[in-house]
This record gives structure tokens, C-alpha cells and sequence, in this order.
């Protein structure tokens, strides 16, 4: 009798072969540079959304000499939209690094691959099996979920027993001389079959030996024991405007959308009006003997992180005379499109016809 294991596997290369319609720009893709990129960028980001990304980053950077010679701001202002944006600063480090101490050469071994800047396990499995075809497992959510649910694994993937379980159980279904088919393979299952919602149970050539289908477990799995805990911030955006300029500055700290630009900010524990804001000593600290008017206020906007959703309002106050304080930087308003902001502004900028892109 053909073993669980076995059926697994050999049953997963053939839907690939013959079965799967999944089209990708960087699947079969064997340029490491590449096919990093687009790891990168899908890295918290949906397939459908990072595609254009990844083909405007391909077009602009065609190298990775290329991209790590690029200006900061300018690499940037082209990821702008994405998120995470810690991403795209340790993408620049890498590709800097791979420079210098590779001259160019994306290294083709696992370890080294690994050391790079923003490269975890994952990222740095798929890498050394789909450009060199190293036998390394991917271990990313789709491939949790398969493999949870086919052998109808209940220990919780976000635990260190589970990963460690997992691990092995991925190294030890891999065929080491197809790595880049099978680790494609149950990628791509994981994607448009094993789905979260609504998964494929009825068509699926697993079902057969699948644990979980066949002991109503679909639903179930995989399992994570820590529940996510999301905090609300609020940020009330001043767009603080004297003639044609209008007051900005980078976000240097240790915190969300770090490097990108932002106007004014005041960050309250709870939602607030324009004139509860106006009584806070942030507010006075701000203009403190400065005259100005406030021309409106916004609608709320909402941008939701993984664990956190960040609340925001803009007030747009016009200015006599420019704030006596150097915070912020006063820059034309025509330039705003040289900078790179958070998704919440840009969206706010689009909405309102203030920014063309």
C-alpha cells in the first residue's frame, strides 16, 4: 500500500504538472535576483496587488547593482503603497550588501542566502530551491494549512513545538532532487485549492488521504494559540500651509512607516474634535504665538496594519506667517510627489485631488 506520505508528494507533482493553471510573471523563474524581489514584495502583500510592483521594480532596477545604487527616496516613493516598509529598507541593505561583498553575484548558497538583510527561513528556502534548486522545504501559510490539514495536525503553528514539527515534517516530504517543483507545488496548492475560506474539498486529488476531510477538521485547521491583538491609534494630520508651502517631516523613529513622510501629527489617546485638539499642549506647542485658520477637516480615515489600525482626521490650517518651530520642514506643495508617504496620507492626498501620481 502506497504510504501517506508518498501519495502526498507524488500526487502534489502531478497536480502541478498537469492541473495547475496558476500564472505568476516570476514562476519557473530561475534569476535569484528575481525571484528575491518578488518575495519580497509579496511578503504581507497579495499576489494581485504586488504584481505591477514587482514589474515596475523589475523595469527601473533590472540588476542588483542596479537597485543598490538607486537613491533611498527614490526606491521608496516606488514601493509607496505596499506597507511594510521595513521590507523595502532591508531590501536596499541586501541589495547594497550583495554588492559589495558578492560584486553583484546573488549568492547561491542557503547560509548566505539566509544572512542577507530581511531574509528568514522562508524566504531564503524558496530562493536557494527555485534558483538553484537546493533542497530546502518552504514553510509559509499556505504550506502550514496543507500540511495541517492532510495530516490533520493540531498542534498550533505559531509555537515553537509546532514549528519545529513542521519543519521536519516539510524537509522530510521534499523530493531533494525537485525541489523547485514540489516546493511550487505546494505553494501554488495552497493558494488556489487548500484555501483558508472555501477550500476545494470536493475536486481536491488529496482528499482521498486527507485527515482533516475526512474528520470534518477543514475548518479547524491549522490551529494558532495566540489570538491577535490589534490596538487602535488615532493621528490627527495638521496639512499646516503658508502661501504655497506646506510644513513636512521624515519619521525617524522606532515605530510604524519609519523613513516615510508625514505632515504635522498629533497623536491622541482617542478620537478628538477640532477643538478638544486645540486645548492639548501639542496643539499650543506647535503654534504657540503663530496666528492661524483652520480652513476644514476631513473625513476619519482607516488604514488597518496586522496589529494595529491607525484612525486618522486631517485639518488643513493656513498660516500669516511661517511656525517659529524646526521640527518640520516647510516645502513647496508642488513637490509633495518627491516624497514618499504612508498609504493613510497618500490616500487622503488622492481623495482630494491634492496629489497626482
Amino acid at each position: 500500500m502506497i504510504s501517506s506520505r508518498h501519495f502526498f508528494t507524488e500526487t502534489l507533482l502531478e497536480w502541478n504538472r498537469e492541473t495547475n493553471t496558476r500564472n505568476m510573471p516570476w514562476k519557473g523563474e530561475k534569476n535569484p535576483y528575481r525571484i528575491w524581489l518578488s518575495e519580497i514584495i509579496l511578503q504581507q502583500t497579495r499576489v494581485e496587488q504586488g504584481w505591477p510592483y514587482y514589474e515596475r521594480f523589475i523595469k527601473n532596477y533590472p540588476t542588483v547593482k542596479k537597485l543598490a545604487a538607486a537613491p533611498e527616496e527614490e526606491v521608496f516613493r516606488l514601493w509607496q503603497g505596499l506597507g511594510y516598509y521595513a521590507r523595502c529598507k532591508n531590501m536596499l541593505a541586501a541589495a547594497r550588501e550583495i554588492t559589495n561583498a558578492y560584486n553583484g553575484t546573488f549568492p547561491n548558497q542557503y547560509d548566505q542566502i539566509k544572512a542577507l538583510k530581511g531574509i528568514g527561513p522562508y524566504t531564503a528556502a524558496a530562493i536557494a530551491s527555485f534558483a538553484f534548486n537546493l533542497p530546502h522545504a518552504v514553510l509559509d501559510g499556505n504550506v502550514f494549512r496543507v500540511l495541517s490539514r492532510y495530516f490533520g495536525i493540531e498542534t498550533p503553528i505559531d509555537t515553537t513545538a509546532g514549528k519545529k514539527q513542521f519543519e521536519e515534517l516539510a524537509g522530510a516530504l521534499l523530493l531533494k532532487d525537485q525541489a523547485a517543483a514540489y516546493n511550487q507545488s505546494i505553494m501554488d496548492f495552497g493558494a488556489v485549492v487548500c484555501k483558508p475560506q472555501q477550500p476545494v474539498c470536493s475536486d481536491c486529488p488529496l482528499n482521498k488521504k486527507c485527515v482533516a476531510y475526512h474528520q470534518q477538521l477543514v475548518a479547524l485547521l491549522p490551529i494558532k494559540s495566540k489570538k491577535l491583538q490589534i490596538k487602535k491609534r488615532y493621528f490627527n494630520y495638521l496639512l499646516v500651509e503658508h502661501k504655497e508651502d506646506i510644513y513636512i517631516r521624515k519619521r525617524t523613529e522606532n515605530d510604524i512607516w519609519q523613513n516615510l513622510h508625514e505632515f504635522i501629527l498629533i497623536e491622541t489617546p482617542a478620537p478628538v474634535d477640532i477643538t478638544l485638539l486645540q486645548t492639548t499642549d501639542a496643539f499650543k506647542n506647535i503654534f504657540q504665538k503663530t496666528a492661524f485658520n483652520i480652513e476644514r477637516v476631513s473625513a476619519q480615515f482607516k488604514q488597518q496594519l496586522t496589529h494595529q489600525t491607525i484612525h486618522s482626521q486631517f485639518i488643513t490650517i493656513s498660516l500669516q506667517k511661517p511656525l517659529t518651530q524646526k521640527e518640520y520642514m516647510l516645502v513647496p506643495r508642488k513637490t509633495l510627489n518627491n516624497y514618499a508617504f504612508p498609504k493613510t496620507i497618500t490616500t487622503f492626498l488622492e481623495s482630494n485631488h491634492l496629489q497626482l501620481f
